[in-house]
C-alpha cells in the first residue's frame, strides 16, 4: 500500500541534484528556529513592552526598511563574492541579533536594535535564492521552488506548534533557541555546501564594486519586471499581515490565544504539504501572470474572510483559502523572478525581487497597526482585499501586454561602466 508514494517521492528525490537536496535539508533546520519566533514576533512586542500594535509595527517597520537596505548591499555581494560567504554571515548574524533582543528590557533600545539588525540579518536574502537558481536549470525552477516550499511548510508544522507552547512560557526561550539553531545552520552550511556561483568572466571579475552597484541601474530598466514587482508588492502588503497583524486582530478581537494562532499556521503548513506538488505541477506549463492573477484572487477572498467572519472554523477555513494562493503564487513568482535575470546580474534580481517582500513589511505593520488601535478593525481586511483585486487587474494588464508566455529568455547584461 506504501509502494506507490514511496516510489513517487524517489522518483522527485532522483529529479533534482544532490546539492539541491543539501541545501533544502539545510534549510528545513534553519526554518524550524525561525518558525518557533516569527509569528509570536508581534505577540512578543505587544505583551512584553504592554504597547499597541501601531508602536509594534513601527518596529517591525524599521526592521524591514533597514532589511531593504541590506538586501541591496546583499545583492552585490552575492554577485561579486558568490552565495555561501553571504549566507553564512547572515546565519551569525541572526544568531547574535536573536539572543540580543532576547534580553532587551526597554522598549526604547530596540529602535537602534531594530536598524542594526536589519542590515546585517538580510544580506542573505539574495544569496539564497540565487542559490537555487544557480543549482537548478530553468524548466525546474517553478518545481524547485515548489519542493522548497513543501519542505518550509514542514517546519510550519513543527515551529509554531512549539513556539506557541514555549511562548505561554517564556519568550526568552524562544530567542536562545533560535540562535541556537542558527549558529547550528552555519556549520552545516560551511561543511556540506560549496559555493554555486558560476566562474566570473575577465570582465565580471574586472568591474569594480562601485560599478557592481550601477548594474541596478539595468535592472530598474527592465520595465517589465520593476511592473511585476510593483504588482507583487501590493499582494505582498496583504499577505504578510497573516504574520504579524493576523495574530493581534485574532487575540484582541476574537479571544484567539497563541496557540491557536498556532494551529492556524500549522493547517496552512499541512495543506502545502499534502498538495504544492500537484498544484505546482498542474500549473506549470500555463502563462505565469494569469497564475499569479488567479492565486491573488484566493487571496482576495481569504483574507477579505477575516472581516466578515468570527467562528474559529471559518478563521481556518480563511487560511486554507489564503494557502491555495500560496501555493501557486510564492512559486511562480521566484521562478519569474529566477527567469527574468542574466546570470551575471542574478544576485541583484534577486535583491531587487526581495523588495516585494520587505517593502510591504516595512510600511504594512505601521499601517496595519493604525487601523487596529483607532478605527474598526475589521477595515483592515476590507482593504486588503481592495488591493489585491487592484494586483488581480495588474498581472491581468502584464500578461496581455507581454503575451500568454513570460519572457524567460534573460536580458543581455550591458557592459559595465
Amino acid at each position: 500500500m506504501l509502494t506507490k508514494p514511496i516510489n513517487r517521492l524517489n522518483s522527485i528525490y532522483r529529479e533534482y541534484p544532490s546539492k539541491f537536496w543539501m541545501v533544502v535539508g539545510v534549510s528545513f533546520v534553519d526554518g524550524i528556529g525561525g518558525r518557533m519566533l516569527f509569528p509570536f514576533f508581534s505577540l512578543y512586542i505587544t505583551q512584553r513592552f504592554g504597547v499597541g500594535m501601531t508602536q509594534a509595527g513601527i518596529i517591525l517597520g524599521i526592521f524591514s526598511f533597514f532589511g531593504i537596505i541590506g538586501g541591496i548591499i546583499g545583492g552585490v555581494l552575492t554577485d561579486r563574492f558568490g552565495r555561501r560567504k553571504p549566507i553564512i554571515f547572515g546565519l551569525v548574524a541572526s544568531a547574535g541579533s536573536m539572543l540580543t533582543l532576547g534580553f532587551v528590557d526597554e522598549f526604547w533600545m530596540l529602535f537602534p536594535l531594530a536598524v542594526i539588525i536589519g542590515l546585517l540579518s538580510d544580506v542573505a536574502g539574495p544569496a539564497h535564492q540565487a542559490m537555487i537558481a544557480d543549482i537548478l536549470p530553468e524548466k525546474q525552477r517553478a518545481e524547485g521552488f515548489g519542493v522548497m516550499r513543501v519542505v518550509g511548510n514542514l517546519t510550519w508544522i513543527i515551529g509554531p506548534t512549539i513556539g506557541g507552547f514555549v511562548a505561554t512560557r517564556s519568550y526568552l526561550a524562544l530567542f536562545i533557541a533560535d540562535a541556537v539553531i542558527s549558529c547550528i545552520v552555519a556549520v552545516l552550511f560551511y561543511f556540506l555546501i560549496s559555493e554555486t556561483k558560476p566562474e566570473s568572466t575577465a570582465e565580471e571579475a574586472s568591474e569594480s564594486f562601485l560599478s557592481t552597484f550601477r548594474g541596478y541601474g539595468q535592472v530598474l530598466r527592465d520595465y517589465a519586471f520593476v511592473a511585476f514587482i510593483a504588482a507583487t508588492m501590493l499582494m505582498g502588503v496583504v499577505y504578510l499581515q497573516m504574520y504579524n497583524s493576523l495574530s493581534v486582530f485574532l487575540r484582541d478581537n476574537h479571544g484567539v490565544n497563541e496557540q491557536g494562532y498556532g494551529f492556524l499556521m500549522t493547517t496552512s503548513a499541512i495543506t502545502v504539504i499534502l498538495l504544492q506538488f500537484w498544484v505546482t505541477r498542474r500549473i506549470k506549463h500555463s502563462p505565469p501572470f494569469l497564475m499569479m492573477a488567479f492565486g491573488t484572487v484566493f487571496y482576495m477572498v481569504g483574507f477579505s474572510m477575516f472581516g466578515f467572519v468570527d467562528a474559529y472554523w471559518l478563521f481556518v477555513s480563511a487560511i486554507v483559502v489564503i494557502t491555495f494562493g500560496e501555493m501557486i503564487v510564492v512559486p511562480v513568482s521566484q521562478a519569474l523572478a529566477a527567469n527574468f535575470a542574466p546570470q551575471a546580474l542574478r544576485g541583484r534580481y534577486m535583491a531587487m525581487f526581495s523588495l516585494t517582500w520587505m517593502i510591504p513589511a516595512t510600511i504594512g505593520p505601521g499601517a496595519a497597526g493604525v487601523i487596529l488601535d483607532n478605527y474598526n478593525p475589521n477595515l483592515l481586511w476590507f482593504l486588503g482585499g481592495i488591493l489585491c483585486a487592484i494586483s488581480v487587474l495588474a498581472y491581468l494588464a502584464l500578461n496581455q501586454r507581454l503575451g500568454s508566455k513570460q519572457r524567460f529568455a534573460p536580458a543581455p547584461v550591458e557592459e559595465p561602466v
